[in-house]
């Protein structure tokens, strides 16, 4: 199921080019047409468990506007790197988010997380173009500082929802709670970029309700659902399995030609993930930032 939960996020750049709609607006449309499957399994959750406190509700209301901070500057990424690199970049969260709950939280990381950073910095500076030619990418070097934003919102946004879900057995309800708010925030964002576009048209809005069920609701409930609950090394591996299969789709799919800096840049990358988190002895708590992005 974690497996299956990294496969549906693994699309959701590839998907994003496909619709080929403004930043914000696609944005604003992969959590609108992903409310209503939410909606009905959020209340499921509440008939069975009863509602959730109020402060829970907040946090995942807060966690929710970060995560419009996230998909916008993704999205933007995705335009300036392509699905591939986007999605690599958006994945140095898992380095980030120690260094963020350090700084916020005091949750002092360890050793590997510190010693991972110098690692996907080196891995991101040869993902920008800076080192060699050819680069990928309309503008790779826009893309690294969209795909750095991406990740520092996604930090973010994990660890207010984890802080507002602590019952693992409701994913659904902060999920619905998040998404809404995440919808409503896009559209803010939107609206003095000029990037809203709210009348569906098709074949473009196919790729977005495809979008929505797939990363937003079944990827999201597969990863909420299972991490908790999977060994460190398995979680290890489901991190690096995401980003690592949407470089192949993107290239086998998309035609995304990374050129062979750039893909030493995802290879250093994809090993510091794996220095950050092999090694865990803890099992993961509900929503931290284990999560594959985005």
């Amino acid at each position: 199921m974690a497996v299956a939960g990294a496969v549906c996020i693994a699309f959701s750049g590839i998907l994003v080019r496909l619709a080929d709609v403004p930043p914000s607006s696609a944005a604003v449309f992969r959590c609108a047409y992903a409310l209503p499957m939410l909606a009905v399994l959020a209340a499921w959750e509440r008939r069975r468990f009863g509602p959730r406190a109020r402060r829970q509700r907040v946090l995942a209301w807060a966690a929710g506007l970060l995560f419009a901070v996230d998909l916008v500057a993704w999205h933007h990424c995705i335009a300036a790197v392509g699905a591939g690199l986007a999605t690599v970049l958006g994945n140095i969260q898992v380095v980030l988010v120690g260094l963020i709950a350090w700084a916020v939280l005091h949750e002092r990381p360890g050793r590997r997380v510190v010693a991972s950073v110098p690692v996907v910095l080196v891995g991101v500076v040869l993902i920008s173009g800076v080192v060699g030619a050819d680069a990928y990418g309309d503008d790779p070097l826009l893309g690294v500082v969209f795909g750095v934003v991406t990740a520092l919102a996604y930090s973010g946004f994990l660890l207010v929802l984890r802080a507002g879900n602590a019952d693992v057995r409701r994913p659904a309800g902060p999920l619905f709670d998040a998404t809404l708010a995440a919808g409503l925030g896009s559209l803010v964002i939107g609206l003095p970029l000029g990037e809203l576009e709210l009348r569906p048209t098709w074949p473009e809005h196919a790729w977005l309700v495809t979008l929505a069920l797939s990363s937003q609701v079944a990827g999201w409930l597969l990863i909420s659902i299972t991490l908790p609950r999977v060994p460190a090394a398995l979680t290890s591996v489901v991190l690096t399995l995401q980003p690592v299969l949407a470089v192949v789709l993107a290239m086998l799919l998309l035609d995304e030609a990374p050129s062979s800096v750039q893909l030493t840049g995802i290879a250093v990358v994809l090993a510091g993930i794996l220095l950050a988190t092999v090694g865990r002895r803890r099992t993961p708590a509900p929503q931290e930032a284990v999560s594959p992005a985005t």
